[in-house]
């Protein structure tokens, strides 16, 4: 069964940083592409990050480029995003998914930035 939980979400001020987590079960997290997505108050859902399966290339939104970082730790089993420089506008609830399946996608974790 797939399942995929986010963790390390929380409240911080303009400028900080949050590392998010996305623990996977039910599959091997290198053996498929990788995504983030997020959810702005009174916005869809909008990509935000991806890792390739094999090579682990990473690619990002404009809005997050330089200041984002996807990685994987196949050892734990565990998708990451590493997020510094943080703005208002970077709010959201943020979610992994695995693979273009919408389905296979977890339940979230809040991120909120203010001053």
């Amino acid at each position: 069964q797939v399942q995929l939980v986010e963790s390390g979400g929380g409240s911080v001020q303009p400028g900080g940083s949050l590392t998010l987590s996305c623990t996977v079960s039910g599959f091997i997290v290198s053996h498929y592409p990788m995504f983030w997505f997020r959810q702005r108050p009174g916005k869809g859902v909008e990509w935000v990050s991806s890792i390739n399966m094999g090579d682990d290339v990473t690619h990002y939104a404009d809005a997050v480029k330089g200041r984002f970082t996807t990685s994987r730790d196949v050892a734990k089993n565990t998708l990451y995003l590493y997020m510094r420089d943080l703005r208002p506008e970077d709010t959201a609830v943020y979610y992994c998914q695995k693979g273009d399946n919408e389905s296979d996608r977890g339940q979230g974790t809040q991120v909120a930035v203010s001053a």
